[in-house]
């Protein structure tokens, strides 16, 4: 097994020209199926609520990784929340942007390549602020567990 970054990525190849492994979540795995095989013109609502298939590497296995995620606009950047449904662990999705923050969106038909990063202590009231207004339900999951939930930035990259 290689130690270097450099050596597992040139075993494991472009992660983002790999088939991506979808969530194993029954609901979300059924939304990722009807977001893309419509191309982005179905599954891009979710009750009514704004979502973005978001691939990740796998921080450990190197694969690539897709989910459903809730989402919002602070102009040019895609803003995302960690809730995991106020669960005591991080989502995965975002475990994987920590450890390798390039990623990949689909939002509707559009496809972004995107840098993320966890929100400043700074940034994060207002970026708060702009999610729970879109879905009220964070608040809870924030109450509901003794981590800090984390509100994460996605930036467009130009290749």
């Amino acid at each position: 097994m290689p130690d270097e970054p450099q050596e597992r990525e040139r075993e494991q190849g472009d992660w983002r020209a790999q088939t991506p492994v979808d969530s194993p979540e029954g609901w979300v795995s059924a939304h990722i199926r009807r977001y893309d095989r419509s191309g982005g013109t179905e599954g891009q609502k979710w009750y009514g609520l704004d979502t973005l298939l978001l691939t990740t590497r796998g921080r450990t296995s190197g694969k690539a990784r897709r989910t459903a995620v809730i989402y919002g606009r602070d102009g040019a950047r895609v803003i995302v929340v960690g809730s995991n449904g106020g669960k005591p662990a991080h989502p995965l999705w975002y475990l994987n942007l920590v450890a390798c923050p390039e990623a990949h969106v689909q939002i509707g038909e559009e496809h972004l390549d995107v840098r993320a990063r966890t929100a400043t202590p700074e940034e994060k009231p207002e970026l708060w602020a702009l999610m729970t207004k879109i879905f009220p339900q964070y608040k809870s999951y924030q109450k509901k567990t003794t981590r800090e939930i984390p509100v994460v930035i996605l930036e467009p990259v130009t290749n």
